[in-house]
């Protein structure tokens, strides 16, 4: 019988910030038929690949899994607690991205993986990369072992600030962040932390002569819902260049 993977999304296991992070993201993703009808209460076998760069760059982690799907045609599984084929799921790059993630699926639960989808990682799961990050530089880590990090308020517009670098920016009411030109406090390689609280909304802008996502004068979005938070990440790729990610 001939699948195909309809779509699949990433979801960030919830994580107790005392403790280390957990080498593992929940990972969902519904099976339909060539026909678009629900591959329902049947057992699949799902190869994971992670990718780096592209949908066909090199493949830095492979594992793989075997499931049932449910009434829905959903598969639940967490990356990183799969068989693992190659590569070493903690020693990804995660400052390093963009990462794709190709799902093989084999519907009669061998290993004859005919049908290929392939999804971006558009928001790099934070606690991994804090957690990459410590290893590779040395960050100042607190009491429990984890990397530290400011929490800084926002309920104003601005421009962005050498405070923010490094940091959590915790936006609670709508307020506009403005990347202005030759902001030098900030690397390349350098990052922010977003938050949207509560309904809030936070803008990302990028003042004329900064581009963002490769766009010149860019903006990014971060709207939040009532009783929720929106997350994204901002990341330093060049002079006057950056890249945002989550929005």
């Amino acid at each position: 019988m001939k699948l195909k993977v309809l779509f699949a999304f990433m979801l960030l296991a919830f994580m107790d910030m005392s403790a280390q992070a957990p080498e593992k993201m929940s990972y969902q993703a519904i099976i339909r038929s060539s026909d678009n009808s629900l591959v329902i209460d049947a057992p699949v076998n799902l190869k994971i690949i992670v990718r780096q760069g592209s949908v066909n760059g090199s493949g830095v982690y492979e594992e793989s899994h075997s499931a049932t799907t449910n009434a829905n045609g959903l598969v639940s599984l967490e990356i990183g607690a799969g068989s693992q084929i190659s590569g070493d799921f903690s020693e990804i790059p995660w400052d390093n991205g963009p990462f794709f993630i190709e799902t093989q699926v084999d519907p009669k639960g061998g290993s004859n993986y005919s049908i290929i989808g392939v999804s971006q990682l558009l928001s790099v799961p934070y606690a991994l990369y804090a957690k990459y990050a410590e290893n590779v530089s040395g960050a100042a880590t607190g009491g429990g072992g984890y990397s530290s990090a400011a929490v800084v308020s926002l309920q104003a517009s601005r421009n962005i600030a050498a405070g923010d670098i490094g940091n959590t920016l915790e936006c609670t009411k709508t307020a506009t962040v403005t990347l202005t030109s030759g902001f030098s406090d900030m690397k390349v390689g350098e990052t922010v932390n977003l938050e949207a609280h509560n309904g809030a909304s936070l803008t990302v802008k990028a003042a004329s002569g900064v581009s963002l996502n490769y766009k010149e004068g860019g903006t990014a979005n971060f709207k939040s819902e009532s009783g929720n938070v929106r997350f994204g990440l901002l990341r330093k790729s060049g002079d006057n260049a950056y890249i945002i990610s989550g929005q």
